[in-house]
């Protein structure tokens, strides 16, 4: 967890914007982002399920990136795939079903749980996740009762 570029984010720089059919929701916090979304980048699970759900998390992008940043053809994964921009006023999105999110999510926050004396996170931290965690599964749930698609990306 020593990766400065990471843990320079200014809180109020980082979102977290997800949208379906049923509304939005954003996650404007660095540490949400740091602990779950960029997971991977600091974290190797052993188990093919974990790898998954934090490729998934991983693979979310960055609205604005930088020219070089910026993905030109389709990703796909199980249940989740990324679309380019389609013309220049356009972003990256991940669109995801709710469940296939939701379970990466719940992936993301058991492997927090588990090495979270190892990465230095504070109990503080801790809460700032799960009550985000919670707002986003209460989310996730009205989608997937909806049977919408999520669209997520972050401004950074």
């Amino acid at each position: 967890m020593n990766d400065e570029h990471i843990e320079n984010y200014d809180p109020e720089a980082i979102h977290v914007n997800l949208a379906s059919s049923t509304g939005a929701h954003c996650v404007g916090d660095a540490t949400f982002f740091r602990l779950i979304v960029r997971q991977g980048d600091f974290s190797e699970p052993r188990e093919s399920a974990d790898r998954e759900a934090l490729d998934l998390l991983g693979s979310i992008p960055n609205a604005f990136p930088e020219e070089e940043e910026e993905p030109t053809t389709i990703r796909v994964g199980r249940g989740w795939r990324l679309i380019p921009p389609q013309h220049a006023l356009d972003w990256s999105v991940l669109e995801a079903t709710p469940q296939r999110l939701r379970d990466a999510l719940k992936r993301a926050q058991h492997l927090l749980w588990q090495h979270a004396g190892t990465w230095s996170v504070s109990a503080m931290e801790i809460d700032r996740v799960e009550a985000e965690l919670d707002a986003l599964y209460s989310f996730l749930l009205t989608a997937e009762s909806a049977g919408a698609a999520v669209n997520i990306n972050y401004v950074a």
